[in-house]
C-alpha cells in the first residue's frame, strides 16, 4: 500500500498531461467561460513551464531521471510517473497532428466539436488515473498501463 504522500505525488503527476491538454478547450473558454475553472490546477505546472527556458524538456527529463529511473523510489509512484510521461507524450503528437492536419479548416464546427471531445476524453482518463491513485491501485489504461510495465 502506497504511503499518501506517495498518492498525492501520484495525483501531482497527472497534472502535467493536462496542463498539455487544455489547449483543446480554448473555444470553450471563450464561449463557456465558467469552463475556465478546469484551468485552475494547471496553472503551477503551466507557469513553470513557460517561465523556465526549455521548461516542457527539463520537466520531462527531471521527472523521468528522478523518478522513473530511480530505484530508491518506489513501484508506485515510479509507474504513475511513467504513464503520465507517456499520456503527455500522447497528447503532443495529438497536439501536432491537430495542428498540421486541421489547422486549415479554421474554427469551424467539427473542428471545435473534435477538440472539445478530445479535452473530454483526456480529462476523463486523468480523473480515472487520479482515481485509482486515490485509492491506492495502478491505473490500468489499455496500452498504456502494459508498456508502462515493460520500461519498468
Amino acid at each position: 500500500m502506497p504511503s499518501v504522500g506517495g498518492k498525492v505525488l501520484g495525483i501531482v503527476l497527472y497534472i502535467i498531461p493536462w496542463s498539455d491538454s487544455l489547449i483543446f478547450g480554448n473555444h470553450l473558454y471563450i464561449k463557456y467561460p465558467f469552463t475556465q475553472i478546469i484551468q485552475i490546477p494547471a496553472i503551477p505546472i503551466i507557469l513553470i513551464e513557460r517561465s523556465i527556458p526549455f521548461g516542457n524538456l527539463l520537466l520531462f527529463l527531471a521527472i523521468f531521471i528522478g523518478l522513473v529511473r530511480n530505484n530508491k523510489v518506489s513501484y508506485f509512484l515510479r509507474f504513475n510517473a511513467l504513464q503520465s510521461l507517456l499520456i503527455n507524450i500522447g497528447i503532443i503528437i495529438i497536439t501536432f497532428i491537430f495542428q498540421i492536419f486541421f489547422s486549415p479548416f479554421g474554427n469551424t464546427l467539427i473542428i471545435r466539436t473534435f477538440s472539445s471531445t478530445l479535452l473530454i476524453s483526456i480529462g476523463s482518463i486523468i480523473a480515472y488515473c487520479i482515481w485509482s491513485c486515490l485509492q491506492g491501485n495502478e491505473p490500468d489504461l489499455p496500452g498504456i498501463s502494459k508498456a508502462t510495465k515493460m520500461q519498468l
